[in-house]
């Protein structure tokens, strides 16, 4: 029995210590996994954009808003 009880600990413990370890790797390279995850979802964006479009993206668009119109326009009411 004690056999059992000794190497269930040892198991554990080296989930344990893979588990801190890890932790510890994600932290150290926190930076460089973040830049490599934003670098895959820019590709995959760039890569989609073309077929959202329709194949060309236009050199020139209009105004963002519609032109005021005039004071004396009214409100579309005629006169």
């Amino acid at each position: 029995m004690q056999k059992i009880v000794n190497v269930l600990a040892i198991a554990s413990s080296v989930v344990s210590l893979a588990v801190v370890g890890s932790g510890l790797y994600v932290f150290v390279n926190r930076a460089s996994i973040v830049d490599g995850v934003k670098s895959q979802v820019m590709e995959a964006v760039v890569g989609a954009l073309p077929s959202v479009v329709g194949g060309a993206i236009p050199d020139v668009t209009g105004p963002a808003l519609p032109s005021k119109p005039s004071p004396s326009a009214g409100l579309g009411i005629p006169k």
